[in-house]
């Protein structure tokens, strides 16, 4: 007979922000940095149009207009760049029902259970990549899915936590 090892909980909002500081690399997507890349270099250009047209119908000798419209251009693109950039930042936390649902996670002989909703994911013990631990969560790392956080709130008191952590644990170095 198996032995169930269960918790269950949903992430607060400083869960969820831990947990994407743990996952992500920077703040900004890689999307976002080609876009502002592409379009910063297109601003640029434009306004360095336009503002030789506008200095061309003046009295300045070409020296001139190509100096302040070469310094209008860069000045756009990266305003341009800058502005693109604060307005990306990625403020929001969680993923699709992280924050709504409550998380249920259960350690059997065969798998690691996690369930969310009406979503149920099985994940073998040789799934697991890694376990980090910290003094408030533990985020258990798999190949192939997205990482699992455990807060340590969830299990009320610590032998509960390390009983299930060691049963964790224990399921990684079997696989």
């Amino acid at each position: 007979m198996e032995t169930l090892f269960r918790i269950s909980g949903a992430l607060t909002k400083r869960d969820a922000k831990r947990l994407t500081k743990a996952i992500r690399s920077g703040t900004v997507g890689p999307t976002t940095l080609y876009y502002a890349g592409v379009t910063a270099p297109i601003i640029g250009a434009g306004m360095a149009l336009i503002s030789r047209s506008a200095l061309d119908k003046v009295a300045v000798g070409p020296y001139w207009v190509t100096m302040i419209s070469a310094f209008v251009a860069a000045m756009a693109g990266i305003v341009w760049y800058l502005i693109f950039m604060r307005w990306s930042y990625r403020h929001m936390h969680g993923r699709a029902g992280e924050m709504q649902q409550e998380t249920n996670v259960e350690l059997r002989d065969d798998a690691l259970i996690v369930r969310r909703g009406l979503v149920e994911t099985h994940i073998d013990w040789d799934a697991i990549d890694e376990i980090k631990s910290t003094r408030s969560y533990t985020l258990v790392c798999f190949d192939g899915a997205e990482p699992l956080m455990l807060p340590h709130d969830w299990f009320g008191e610590k032998t509960a936590c390390e009983i299930f952590m060691r049963r964790l644990g224990q399921g990684m170095k079997a696989a």
